[in-house]
């Protein structure tokens, strides 16, 4: 039952939803356009933790170098990944290369998502202890350096819209996208495959609503880097919500 529910919810994911504009006469000017928090079609925060379900070998433990099967390397990014040195990267303060945002959905890690305000989510792990912030609305971009999260941008993808909306309520059912860019260069797996700064990240991001009570998170993930990927590499990751935060358990980074 799992299995064909994560399986549906990629699936349409993938598919961006076309929305529909009201048309008609007389009717009454648009509004400002909500808030992240108030347009949400799902309600996201809380506690979740991550369900290692498939590419066990390269999740949870730190695969040997040289290891980047199924990952679309090109020549210079094999060159690259084949010169991973841990020791290096520990000795020059880099050992949260792994915990950036191209791949920090990927760590066995649980995640806590909250509303900073109303146009920024926050999504804190306990591995790494990272946070993102994911930006609605028309944010500025930063000037300065890049950093492990880069920049993100948000937006609903609601699916339907403009139907199973309750009277001045939020829309019912859709997606968060997220776009990251501004990244400092990193790893998509812990032996060293790499990722550069000019790196694209593409997430989606869907819950679902299980008939005994049980909600799982899926997360879509596309990372486009012309620099050492030959295509896009996508992943899905999927994560199980939990009651509270009694297991939260936040560690540092590690470079093996």
């Amino acid at each position: 039952m799992l299995k064909c529910v994560l399986t549906a919810a990629v699936a349409a994911v993938l598919v961006q939803p076309a929305l529909i504009k009201a048309q008609g006469r007389g009717g009454p000017p648009p509004g400002p356009p909500p808030t992240g928090k108030a347009g949400a079609p799902d309600d996201l925060t809380g506690y979740w933790v991550a369900l290692v379900t498939e590419d066990w070998r390269y999740r949870m433990v730190t695969p040997p170098k040289g290891d980047f099967a199924s990952v679309p390397l090109n020549a210079e990014g094999r060159r690259v990944a084949n010169a991973w040195d841990p020791a290096k990267d520990e000795a020059a303060g880099l050992q949260c290369k792994s915990y950036g945002a191209a791949a920090l959905m990927r760590v066995p890690t649980r995640v806590h998502i909250t509303w900073a305000d109303d146009d920024t989510l926050k999504v804190e792990t306990d591995a790494g202890t990272q946070t993102r912030e994911f930006h609605f609305g028309q944010p500025q971009p930063p000037s300065g350096e890049a950093g492990w999260q880069g920049f993100s941008v948000a937006t609903w993808e609601v699916a339907g819209a403009g139907r199973g909306r309750g009277r001045g309520g939020p829309p019912s059912g859709g997606s968060l996208k997220v776009v990251t860019t501004h990244m400092r260069p990193g790893y998509l797996r812990k032996n060293g495959v790499p990722y550069s700064g000019n790196a694209v990240l593409t997430e989606y991001y869907t819950r679902t609503h299980e008939d005994d009570g049980t909600s799982y998170l899926i997360i879509t993930t596309l990372v486009d880097d012309p620099q050492y990927l030959q295509q896009t590499f996508v992943t899905s990751t999927h994560f199980k919500k939990e009651s509270d935060g009694a297991k939260w358990s936040p560690s540092p980074c590690t470079a093996k």
